[in-house]
């Protein structure tokens, strides 16, 4: 069984009645839609038509909102309706980005995640849903897609009907009649500072001049599209990153070097501190983070949310071990520990691809691949840069030949090589995406939007372009000042500096580009 809509657009006359009907019988907030109605206006003056679009929650065959809710407070019910409990979800806003239709919305007032349930109160008790009741022209239809005899599905068998995004694979059970494409196609149309009756949350996406739209398309009425994943996520993979690259260095950084701090403990020390930092940024942002403690006690063991939170409690236990066994005189136990953790740590700094392909509303975020390798590849970098600064008195250098005799030792060797490596791996990748070809509409919008995120918002500087100079300065800087035999913490610490930030900034351009591009 599969309920589902079918929404003739040969009758639609554009009265928002639905809208109205759905806010009345679901209290939704000001603001805030679960079905609106998208104006499109097609034409040059004076011949302009004015196009309909009925949008909703599609009550999704393979729903990704489900998938990626990390405590099961979204599941796709027997009868096909894609259910929501409000009281269960912990405003993580996963499933704001896992849709694809930009159906799903924050209550401010509560904090929880809402959307389109079919009126399954009403359906319960034999009744249509709230928007199809008050359609004037008979334009919303109801019913299950899988029964043969239904009016809904025989209009699907019959006629022309279409969906909304196919190439996302979610299988969308709103099907479209007499609908123009582009009212279905977000981004194909162009987007004023304004909308028709209300102004704009966000201005239009800062398209490239010569990206492809239909120029006598315009879109003047839509719901507001918001940002969900801001400054704590693109912090977070900072943080982690550094957590996960001095741990993936530890037993390489340590080899050779004479016992003390700086050998024994401080790439421990280093995630484990950057860890927690790491754990704080994914609490508070949360709209809940009162409830964080639900991924543990009711966990939706498909979402990498949750998966996530299993790698890094495994990843900071063992390094806390390590710190422990050190501490307690168990240096070989701890060594051991110590090369253990290292699976552990690529592990952190990759698992976010997977979350991020979770994302079906993100195509830039969708290639694990390259992903997972310029995680990897910012570990490396980040772990380098961090250790540095410790790498002074670790002992006589075995690879010193490298730099020549101003070399800082072995351990400053491999936080360099780290550096350097790291770098190229991340800037390739970065390369790669931008002239990389892609697809689907929405990941061409969120590319070329990339090099369009400001350093400061309302500036003129692009966060992708500086973010990668900077992390390319970053060893060509350190490797300079060794050479000249300028070594030292303060040198290793404005080196990590210029990689901090410059991968900071390329976060920020990476996470928010994502995540401009239309969804409706």
């Amino acid at each position: 069984m599969q309920y589902g809509f079918v929404i003739d657009h040969r009758k639609c006359i554009g009265c928002h009645a639905c809208t109205v009907a759905c806010k009345s019988e679901n209290e939704v907030p000001v603001a805030k839609f679960r079905t609106w109605v998208k104006y499109t206006e097609i034409g040059s003056f004076p011949q302009v038509k004015r196009h309909f679009a009925v949008l909703r929650c599609n009550q999704c065959t393979n729903a990704p909102c489900v998938t990626i809710c990390p405590v099961n407070a979204l599941g796709k019910r027997g009868d096909g309706i894609v259910d929501l409990d409000k009281d269960a979800c912990i405003g993580c806003k996963a499933c704001m980005q896992a849709c694809p239709y930009d159906a799903i919305y924050l209550n401010e007032d509560t904090g929880g995640a809402e959307k389109c349930h079919y009126c399954a109160h009403r359906v319960e008790q034999n009744l249509k849903p709230a928007c199809e009741v008050v359609c004037p022209e008979e334009a919303i239809i109801s019913g299950d897609l899988h029964d043969p005899a239904s009016k809904v599905s025989k209009l699907v068998a019959e006629l022309d009907t279409v969906v909304r995004r196919p190439e996302q694979g979610t299988g969308p059970n709103v099907h479209y009649l007499g609908m123009d494409p582009v009212s279905l196609h977000p981004g194909r149309a162009a987007e004023p500072e304004t909308y028709l009756w209300s102004d704009r949350r966000l201005p239009p996406p800062d398209m490239p001049s010569d990206f492809p739209i239909q120029t006598d398309a315009r879109t003047v009425l839509d719901v507001n599209h918001d940002v969900h994943w801001g400054f704590k996520v693109w912090a977070y993979l900072w943080t982690k990153g550094v957590s996960a690259g001095a741990a993936i260095l530890a037993p390489l950084w340590a080899a050779g070097a004479a016992p003390g701090f700086a050998r024994d403990y401080a790439p421990e020390v280093l995630a484990l501190t950057f860890l927690v930092v790491t754990l704080g940024l994914l609490i508070a942002d949360l709209k809940r983070p009162q409830y964080f403690f639900r991924l543990m006690t009711r966990p939706n063991t498909k979402s990498w949310l949750v998966k996530g939170g299993w790698v890094l409690s495994a990843f900071g236990g063992v390094t806390a071990a390590v710190i422990a066994c050190r501490f307690l005189g168990y240096g070989e136990l701890a060594d051991q520990l110590r090369i253990a953790n290292v699976p552990l740590g690529v592990l952190t700094a990759i698992y976010t691809a997977f979350l991020f392909a979770q994302c079906e509303g993100r195509d830039l975020w969708q290639d694990v691949s390259k992903l997972s390798i310029q995680l990897a590849a910012q570990a490396l970098m980040l772990g380098g840069a961090f250790l540095l600064p410790f790498a002074s008195g670790l002992g006589a250098s075995e690879i010193g030949y490298i730099l020549g005799p101003a070399s800082v030792g072995f351990g400053g060797d491999i936080a360099l090589l780290a550096l350097w490596i790291g770098t190229a791996g991340h800037v390739l990748v970065a390369v790669a995406k931008i002239r990389g070809s892609y697809a689907t509409d929405n990941a061409r919008q969120a590319v070329a939007l990339l090099p369009r995120i400001p350093v400061i918002d309302g500036g003129e500087l692009s966060a992708f372009r500086v973010g990668l100079w900077l992390s390319t300065a970053a060893p060509i800087f350190a490797v300079t000042a060794a050479v000249l035999g300028v070594t030292g913490v303060a040198t290793s610490v404005a080196a990590l500096s210029v990689a901090s930030v410059g991968l900071v900034l390329y976060e920020k351009a990476f996470v928010r580009a994502a995540q401009l591009p239309p969804l409706s």
